[in-house]
């Protein structure tokens, strides 16, 4: 089960263009209180046959020994240690959606995340299917994976996260701490939920209905058996349910998978500002009450191209209104590069248009730089900040990505560690550690790394 911590790191394979088609369910806005005269009250007919769209997944990931260290080791004390297992495995458990006949399945990126392996089991079976990584994006926390069969599949009916309401009868499906598919009841607590600090792009149903660990990636569905969200994450201090549940909207789920699906990765439309609420007596300036309020415009970016200027206020996006500055991301995220929109703002209580063409939001981030061998490192800035859950107290040069087999991956560095201090130098910056590098090129040092709050240390040469 996923908490609020810091994660996150991209992992796609890019196949042959692709299309999947959805089995949607009929839209229907109509609501009844249940008649219980003479009857028991149950939804046995629609879970029981919901159960069947949802599968157990078991994932495996390889440890591998520190060999650098070991020969550090060695060569400081100058006598040999005992030899450790090659590799060990680490079990991961969590719950996935199917999608269609041919095997495609939806679940969370965190689910899967760095697995050497992917196991499928479906609903009331013993029978494990290995399955294909498509495509994850944790920036929005899902992932899709493929598993090949000749058995019946049976895919999910997809609803629709516009026509909810606050106080519909939901049900959450999954593999809650491996004991096995159950199914919880609740409603939905609220709707459009962001800012919640979970993932970069936050577009959440909050309910009741109880998640635990395994659930995630596991359905959350109507009183129709219609697919409304992903299970993606609590809110807890203990790691145990009080409540307060998270679902990844349908609406969001259905873009990023066809996506996936369609190339194997994301690429998201890029503005070049920096954004934030009216809060406090700001909608005091303004003649709107809504809408996302610009604190910055950075140079040569699409925005300033189109001639947004810091306070100007974003009302509409191609004639669709924007409530608050997470709306207006989410939209914009959702949007391929290239594209040209309509942009309706307010500046000093006059309303105007302007066209603009977005960029590819992954070219503009993607600064990355191999410093150390087999690692891709970035430096730490506000978007890589937010992305990984990174408090601005520490300071650092963040892990990217690690190259398998490389040596940064014997000696056990992660994607998502943060370079914070090598020798005595810390490090505040990628220009630093290109200095500190050069002063001890060739030689072991100690390199310190913080991982989700903790600090350690290995030696690398």
């Amino acid at each position: 089960m996923k908490k609020i911590l810091p994660l996150l790191i991209i992992l796609n394979i890019t196949l042959l263009a692709q299309k999947i088609e959805f089995k949607d369910a009929e839209l229907i806005n109509n609501r009844e209180i249940p008649q219980t005269s003479n009857k028991i009250l149950s939804y046995s007919p629609i879970i029981k046959h919901t159960v069947h769209s949802i599968v157990h997944i078991a994932t495996t990931q390889k440890v591998r020994r520190n060999l650098q260290m070991q020969e550090f080791l060695e060569e400081f004390f100058g006598r040999r240690f005992p030899q450790e297992n090659p590799s060990k495995k680490t079990m991961g458990l969590g719950s996935g959606v199917i999608l269609s006949e041919d095997g495609y399945i939806v679940t969370n990126n965190h689910v899967i995340d760095q697995a050497d392996e992917i196991v499928v089991t479906l609903a009331n079976s013993k029978k494990e299917y290995k399955a294909k990584l498509i495509g994850s994006d944790p920036k929005t926390d899902l992932a899709v994976i493929k598993i090949e069969t000749d058995d019946k599949l049976f895919p999910i009916l997809m609803g629709n996260s516009s026509l909810l309401e606050v106080g519909d009868i939901v049900f959450a499906i999954g593999n809650p701490f491996g004991v096995g598919q159950s199914v919880t009841q609740g409603i939905i607590s609220a709707k459009h939920k962001s800012g919640i600090g979970i993932n970069e792009y936050e577009n959440f149903i909050q309910t009741d209905a109880s998640i635990n660990p395994g659930n995630s990636g596991g359905a959350l569905i109507d009183s129709r058996g219609a697919l409304i969200g992903i299970n993606s994450a609590i809110l807890s201090k203990s790691g145990g349910n009080n409540g307060i549940g998270f679902a990844i909207e349908v609406n969001m789920v259905k873009n990023v998978v066809q996506k996936l699906i369609n190339k194997g990765k994301i690429t998201r439309g890029y503005m070049g500002v920096q954004i934030s609420d009216l809060h406090g007596n700001l909608d005091k300036l303004y003649k709107n009450s809504e809408g996302a309020l610009l604190i910055d415009v950075n140079e040569n970016t699409p925005a300033q191209k189109a001639g947004l200027k810091r306070g100007d206020l974003i009302i509409k996006i191609n004639n669709r209104p924007i409530k608050n500055a997470s709306d207006l991301k989410n939209f914009i995220g959702m949007l391929e590069p290239e594209v040209d929109i309509d942009v309706v703002y307010e500046r000093n209580k006059k309303i105007y248009t302007t066209k603009l063409k977005l960029e590819n939001q992954e070219a503009i981030n993607d600064e990355k730089e191999e410093l150390l061998s087999g690692l891709s490192l970035i430096p730490l800035n506000d978007n890589t900040r937010y992305q990984y859950r990174i408090p601005h107290m520490i300071e650092g040069v963040l892990v990217k990505d690690v190259k398998e087999n490389s040596e940064a991956e014997n000696q056990g560095i992660q994607k998502g560690d943060i370079i914070v201090q090598i020798e005595n130098y810390k490090i505040d910056s990628i220009d630093t550690l290109k200095n500190v590098l050069k002063k001890y090129k060739g030689q072991y040092k100690r390199v310190y790394i913080n991982r989700n709050g903790q600090v350690f240390m290995i030696a690398y040469k």
